[in-house]
């Protein structure tokens, strides 16, 4: 089993912190798969609000915390901290399972007043990650939509996102669904490198023709583009998507906040040796001098001249493979609220 990150960083939020004793550690234990846990989550909500001007959702369902796939870059590894955990291993191996997430989901769409705003699923982590094939979380919420006609989005790196596709085009039928699938690179030993346990390339591709040929309104996302590392491989990328069937593409530039960057450079360094200055020198381009940006619309895109070009890029091959036309606006109107717990359904 495959590890994105070695590291345990500090949390930020600890007083007290732990230092292993390098002078009596087992060298060759560091390098042992650790084993992965799953721990419950007690909370009672389940719908998280944002109000951040460049995300293009305002609330979103992530029925796991922590992620398995153990993508060393991704953006939300220091959100395990607020759990006093670390955004390294215990983000990869400690995962927070909400089983009640359906019921939590229910009980939000039952609220008076909801409007039936689009819901996005893994607004943080993946929710067909591979704790998803046991606990049926994801699959369970996209039936209270069906239920309720409720719109959502669903973003993923799995392939088991096919898993539930007879939900999704029923979903679709009504106009309350998009799916996209996050493709970073056509290389399988890049991606294996990338996303130690993620699909492959090919086979979220064949995810992607197979939504498309089910009339379920599919996208594609190259998140992140990391520069000097697959920034290069956009074009390949948009055309094999478009090839497959997705109407419409994004990306977001690598973003490295807080705890997240110390990972991603012990990887990069670990993986990537005679790169590594490059891409830090690329990544530095973009973000002013700097290896990460807070500034809000900037920071997924970046600045500068070498951001800016990787904008043309994508631009241009997202238009050339018809991937710049959208895809169609969720349907809000359809929407009906769950019955009560008494099972009697509103009137008003």
């Amino acid at each position: 089993m495959r590890h994105g990150s070695q590291l345990n960083p500090v949390n930020r939020f600890e007083r007290f912190q732990a230092q292993p004793d390098d002078e009596h550690l087992d060298a060759a234990r560091g390098t042992l798969p650790r084993r992965i846990e799953y721990m419950d989550d007690a909370s009672e909500s389940i719908v998280s609000e944002n109000h951040s001007p460049d995300i293009p959702f305002r609330y979103s369902i992530n029925p796991y915390r922590g992620c398995v796939h153990g993508c060393a870059y991704c953006y939300a590894r220091n959100s395990h901290e607020y759990l006093g955990l670390n955004a390294g291993l215990d983000f990869e191996t400690r995962i927070i399972v909400k089983r009640d997430a359906a019921r939590l989901f229910r009980n939000f769409l039952g609220r008076r007043g909801w409007s039936a705003e689009p819901v996005t699923f893994s607004g943080v982590t993946d929710c067909y990650q591979p704790a998803e094939r046991k606990w049926l979380l994801t699959r369970q919420c996209l039936e209270v939509a069906l239920e309720c006609f409720q719109p959502v989005s669903v973003v993923t790196k799995n392939a088991l996102v096919l898993r539930d596709a007879e939900l999704l085009q029923a979903l679709a039928a009504r106009g309350l669904v998009h799916v996209f699938l996050s493709v970073t690179t056509l290389d399988p030993e890049l991606a294996r490198v990338m996303e130690p346990r993620t699909s492959t390339p090919a086979a979220r591709l064949r995810a992607i023709e197979t939504l498309a040929a089910a009339a379920i309104p599919t996208g594609v996302m190259v998140a992140p583009v990391i520069p000097g590392l697959n920034d290069s491989h956009i074009a390949a990328v948009l055309e094999a998507a478009g090839a497959a069937g997705a109407r419409a593409a994004s990306y977001i530039l690598l973003r490295l906040p807080f705890s997240v960057r110390p990972v991603f450079l012990e990887w990069l360094e670990r993986t990537h040796p005679l790169k590594a200055r490059k891409v830090l020198d690329l990544i530095e381009n973009t973000r002013r001098g700097k290896r990460n940006s807070s500034t809000w619309k900037e920071r997924m895109v970046g600045s500068g001249v070498y951001a800016q070009q990787i904008a043309r890029i994508f631009r241009l091959f997202a238009r050339r493979h018809s991937l710049d036309r959208g895809l169609p606006a969720l349907d809000r109107a359809q929407f009906r609220p769950p019955p009560d717990r008494s099972g009697q359904h509103r009137l008003f």
